[in-house]
């Protein structure tokens, strides 16, 4: 996605340790309108595959889930970084270590909102080592609902989470891929 890339090269910055920070339109303001374009490009890669519903982990990945429902027209479920006091009943739980966070973390969804009858997209915001999409390629799974696709904004392809779900033949798109950096400049695919 050129938009994307032109966006990332104009507002992004890369950090100590190979992190792009995009927070001025991504995951911490949001430029709304782009969001949009985002979800709708979504919507076009994987229009054919018969979703019903959107998966996601919070926080980055709900307004992610957001703008592609909006072309869906499906409802959004998101796994929760923990189990807080008002999760109760049956839930699906998995482990996820963050790359972002260096450590790792349970990521649960109530069982009644996925099942079988679910043909689900999983979106986020950024992959690097693929984690967060395993997790909630676990919880699918326990639930029995198909996985028609996964929807990365930012995929780190010099890392292994982008081949790991190719290998597996996961249906994976990634909107922009960076295969590095180099002299403070960054090097899509």
């Amino acid at each position: 996605m050129k938009s994307l890339e032109e966006k990332i090269i104009n507002e992004g910055e890369i950090l100590p340790g190979n992190i792009l920070k995009v927070d001025s339109f991504l995951n911490h303001q949001i430029d709304a309108k782009f969001l949009d374009e985002i979800g709708k490009d979504f919507f076009e890669h994987f229009k054919d595959k018969n979703i019903n519903k959107i998966v996601t982990i919070e926080a980055s990945g709900i307004a992610i889930a957001m703008a592609c429902a909006r072309y869906f027209e499906c409802d959004i479920v998101f796994a929760k970084k923990g189990k807080s006091a008002n999760m109760h009943g049956d839930l699906y739980e998995a482990v996820v270590d963050s790359y972002t966070y260096k450590k790792p973390y349970k990521v649960t969804l109530s069982k009644k909102y996925l099942s079988k009858e679910d043909n689900v997209l999983i979106v986020d915001d950024f992959s690097a080592q693929g984690n967060a999409m395993k997790g909630l390629i676990s919880i699918c799974e326990m639930a029995g609902a198909s996985v028609s696709g996964v929807g990365i904004v930012i995929e780190k392809g010099f890392q292994n989470g982008g081949e790991y779900l190719r290998n597996a033949n996961v249906p994976l798109y990634s909107q922009a891929i960076i295969d590095g950096y180099q002299d403070g400049k960054i090097i899509f695919r």
